[in-house]
């Protein structure tokens, strides 16, 4: 990864966890917990999202992840930066309102 061109911006992971059976819903509801417990906010039910100010901050996290996703299922992580994140769409409702999307919390708050 290049960090010189690294900017602050959003880590996204998203995930379709099997939850047929008793094990599986838990273990889709621990992972869920882990990620609001490392920093991320829930975006839709499977997926959420995560600030991440410099590469290494994203690459722990991404560690994270990988560490405690369940034994069955998918993952894809993203990274958007703040640009994109800015551009981005967010439709509510209907008749279709459009509002803007969060803001990167100040950095104090993600240490």
């Amino acid at each position: 990864m290049d960090t010189k061109k690294f900017k602050m911006g959003w880590l996204m992971v998203a995930f379709d966890l099997p939850t047929t059976s008793k094990k599986d819903r838990s273990n889709a509801s621990k992972f869920r917990k882990f990620l609001l417990e490392d920093g991320y906010q829930m975006m839709q039910f499977s997926v959420y999202v995560r600030p991440c100010v410099t590469a290494s901050r994203q690459q722990t996290h991404l560690r994270r992840v990988k560490v405690h996703m369940p034994p069955e299922g998918s993952v894809r992580a993203i990274y958007i930066t703040r640009a994109q994140w800015e551009r981005s769409y967010i439709i509510h409702g209907s008749p279709a309102k459009e509002v803007a999307p969060e803001d990167l919390p100040e950095q104090s708050l993600l240490w």
